[in-house]
C-alpha cells in the first residue's frame, strides 16, 4: 500500500508531462522510480479494466449530477462508502458480535492463576500442577490468530470454556497414558482446539475470514478510484477531462491536477484517520500486545499519509479525505444502539447505551482535555 501510494504521488508516468502548477522535487523522482518504466506493474495497473471502469463511473456521475468536479469526487466517495462498504461493515459487525468482544474469558484468567483464593479447575491438577501452566498460557496468548480470535468469543463464551476445559482434561489424561511430553501434549491440544473452533465457525456461520471481507473489497476499490483520479489528472485517457480537472476545484485547491500546496487537505486527512484509530482504541476492553502494536501501526500510517497526500494531485487527496470522513461517520453510526438493532446486530456485553458520550469521555480523559 505504501509503495502504491508513493507510485501515485505525482502520478504522471514516464514520458508524460506534468500538469500546470505541479512542482518538481525528489518525491517526483521517487514516484517515477516506483512506477517503473513503460509496461511496468504500476502502468499495467493504472491502465487495467477496473481502473478504466472507475474512470467511466466518475465521468458518468459528474455528467448526470451536473456538479463541479470537486463535488462529484466527494459525492462519489460518499456513494461508494454508503452503498458498498457500509453494508459490509454492518455484516462484519454482526459477525464480530458473535466472535469478537475484546474480553478474555474466565478460562484465560484461570490459566493465569485466577483470582486470589479462587478454586482452581480440576483439569489443572490433572495436568500436573503449575509446571504446565506457562505452556498452556502461552498456547492461549501466543498470538496465534486462530485461538486468540476464539478466546474472544463473547456470546459463545460459556460453550467455549466448557469445550476447552474438557479438551485440556482429555489431552492431559491421554498424555499420561501414552507418556507424551509437554511439547507433544501441547501439539495435540492445539490441533484439536482448531478442529473444535472450525466446527463452531461452521455451526454459527461466523468464520473470521468473513469478518475480513470488508478489507478485501474496500482496499481494491480505494486503489482503483485513486488510480482513476490520477489518470484523469494527468490526461492519461482524456485530455478534455484533465482540462476540466484543472478548473474543477474549489476554495484553495482550484486546480485538481496539482498537489495541495497549502497542505490543508493532507493534514485534514491525517487528523480524520487518527480520529478513527483513536475511537477504536478508546473502546473499554482489554487488548493484546498485538492489538496495541496494530493500533500504533495505523497511527504511524495515518501520519505518513500526510506527506504522501501532499504530493499527489488534489483530486486524489480530496477523494482520500472524503472517503475517510465517510468512514468516520459510518463508524460512529455503527456505534448507535438504534442502528445496530436495525441491522440485526446482536447485543454484546461491551455494547453501551451511551456510546458517543463514552467516546468523548474516553478521549478527553486520555488526552487531558478536562482539568
Amino acid at each position: 500500500m505504501w509503495r502504491l501510494a508513493r507510485a501515485c504521488a505525482r502520478g504522471w508516468g514516464p514520458g508524460r508531462a506534468a500538469p500546470a502548477g505541479a512542482r518538481s522535487g525528489p518525491l517526483t523522482v521517487a514516484a517515477a522510480a516506483a512506477a517503473g518504466g513503460p509496461g511496468g506493474w504500476y502502468e499495467w495497473l493504472a491502465q487495467s479494466a477496473p481502473v478504466h471502469g472507475a474512470e467511466a463511473g466518475l465521468v458518468a456521475l459528474q455528467a448526470a449530477a451536473g456538479l463541479p468536479w470537486w463535488a462529484a469526487i466527494a459525492c462519489g466517495a460518499a456513494v461508494l462508502r454508503t452503498a458498498v462498504t457500509l453494508p459490509l461493515a454492518a455484516h462484519q459487525s454482526r459477525l464480530l458480535a458473535k466472535v469478537g468482544s475484546g474480553r478474555r474469558p474466565r478460562l484465560l484468567r484461570a490459566a493465569r492463576g485466577g483470582r486470589p483464593g479462587a478454586e482452581r479447575p480440576r483439569s489443572r491438577r490433572i495436568l500436573g500442577g503449575a509446571s504446565q501452566l506457562p505452556a498452556l498460557r502461552g498456547e492461549l496468548e501466543s498470538g496465534g490468530s486462530l485461538f486468540f480470535t476464539c478466546v474472544k468469543l463473547e456470546n459463545l463464551q460459556p460453550e467455549i470454556k466448557k469445550l476447552a476445559e474438557r479438551l485440556r482434561y482429555e489431552v492431559s489424561v491421554r498424555g499420561k497414558q501414552l507418556g507424551w511430553s509437554e511439547k507433544v501434549a501441547r501439539f495435540h491440544f492445539k490441533k484439536n482446539l482448531r478442529r473444535i473452533m472450525t466446527e463452531l465457525y461452521i455451526r454459527d456461520n461466523c468464520h473470521p475470514f468473513k469478518a475480513t471481507l470488508l478489507v478485501w473489497v474496500q482496499i481494491p476499490m480505494w486503489v482503483c478510484v485513486s488510480l482513476a483520479l490520477r489518470n484523469c489528472s494527468v490526461g492519461a485517457t482524456d485530455s478534455e477531462v484533465q482540462e476540466q480537472f484543472s478548473a474543477g476545484g474549489a476554495l484553495w485547491f482550484t486546480d485538481l491536477t496539482a498537489p495541495d500546496s497549502t497542505w490543508i487537505l493532507p493534514v485534514l486527512l491525517g487528523l480524520v484517520n487518527l480520529l478513527i484509530v483513536e475511537i477504536f482504541a478508546s473502546q473499554k476492553m482489554e487488548v493484546s500486545r498485538f492489538q496495541k502494536l496494530a493500533t500504533n501501526f495505523f497511527r504511524v500510517v495515518s501520519v505518513v499519509m500526510i506527506p504522501v497526500a501532499a504530493t499527489v494531485p488534489s483530486s486524489m487527496a480530496l477523494y482520500w479525505l472524503s472517503s475517510s470522513f465517510m468512514g468516520l461517520l459510518h463508524n460512529l453510526l455503527l456505534r448507535s444502539p438504534t442502528f445496530r438493532r436495525l441491522c440485526c446486530i446482536p447485543r454484546t456485553k461491551n455494547d453501551s447505551d451511551t456510546p458517543y458520550r463514552d467516546i468523548v469521555s474516553a478521549l478527553t480523559t486520555k488526552y487531558g482535555f478536562k482539568k
